[in-house]
């Protein structure tokens, strides 16, 4: 079922300059919405979409397809700017977020939005759907594989550990849990709210496989996915050491730009260094 995958480590990379260059085009043209975290996971999500993950635009409820949660839902910018570049919709779309008549809202709607699997953004609820996913996918013998990204400001939520229970006990191999580890979020850095570190030790407590990459290093995210791929028996968490708002020089490891637009003039340098 996938097609067109690209191996070509520099083509992956110059896929990754263009989802970035739709994340900030949606929103500054949305006014509003979250670079910081949606530029953060935009190598991770340009190997599962051009790379990884058993897919066609074409066939987008196709019931063998791979599916993805982005769990932390408000950083739809990502996924949506990926979908548009693969094929899903038109890149100018993407000059729609946020605005009231569009089907690209704030977080992902499944039921409005080709590409995507599942509605989100109440954080710490898309570990659970994605068990429910990869459980359903064993019952009735299909081999697609499930992938569920998750935010490490997120993962303070309780539910999140809940469902980590669940995806030992039923040893969801066909499920590989991606945690954005920028160390940042709304209100500071992790260490500050509610530290979650030691991120791998505490999800190797709860029977995942780890596996620690750069989550910026295409060549490394790659390697992760193959790997996680023969795991047999447990589920697989990649804990991926990231950078808020990674590409733009302005909004790197700044807490401000977790959910602000850039105005006219940052828009034109981040545009410019994107180039």
């Amino acid at each position: 079922m996938k097609d067109n995958k690209i191996e070509n480590i520099n083509e992956l990379k110059q896929i990754a300059k263009k989802v970035r260059k739709g994340i900030i085009d949606a929103v500054y043209s949305g006014k509003s919405g979250h670079p910081g975290g949606s530029l953060s996971i935009a190598d991770i999500i340009t190997v599962l979409y051009f790379n990884e993950m058993n897919i066609n635009p074409e066939e987008p409820k196709d019931e063998n397809r791979d599916r993805l949660v982005l769990s932390k839902g408000h950083c739809a910018p990502a996924l949506y700017s990926t979908l548009a570049n693969r094929g899903f919709f038109d890149v100018e779309e993407l000059k729609n977020l946020r605005n009231i008549e569009s089907r690209l809202q704030g977080h992902p709607d499944m039921k409005k939005i080709p590409g995507v699997d599942m509605t989100t953004g109440s954080l710490g609820q898309g570990l659970s759907t994605a068990n429910g996913m990869a459980i359903a996918g064993k019952l009735d013998n299909k081999n697609y594989r499930v992938y569920c990204i998750l935010g490490d400001g997120e993962i303070e939520e309780g539910q999140i550990w809940e469902a980590a229970m669940a995806s030992n006990k039923y040893k969801l191999d066909n499920l590989c849990v991606i945690v954005d580890n920028n160390n940042l979020q709304i209100d500071g850095t992790i260490e500050e709210v509610m530290s979650s570190y030691p991120i791998d030790e505490k999800f190797k407590s709860f029977g995942f496989q780890i596996i620690n990459i750069d989550g910026h290093d295409i060549e490394e995210i790659i390697k992760a996915f193959e790997v996680a791929k023969n795991i047999k028996g447990k589920p697989t968490c990649i804990i991926a050491k990231t950078i808020k708002g990674k590409g733009i020089s302005f909004m790197e490891n700044k807490t401000e730009w977790h959910g602000k637009a850039p105005n006219e003039e940052q828009y034109k340098e981040a545009i410019e260094e994107l180039k």
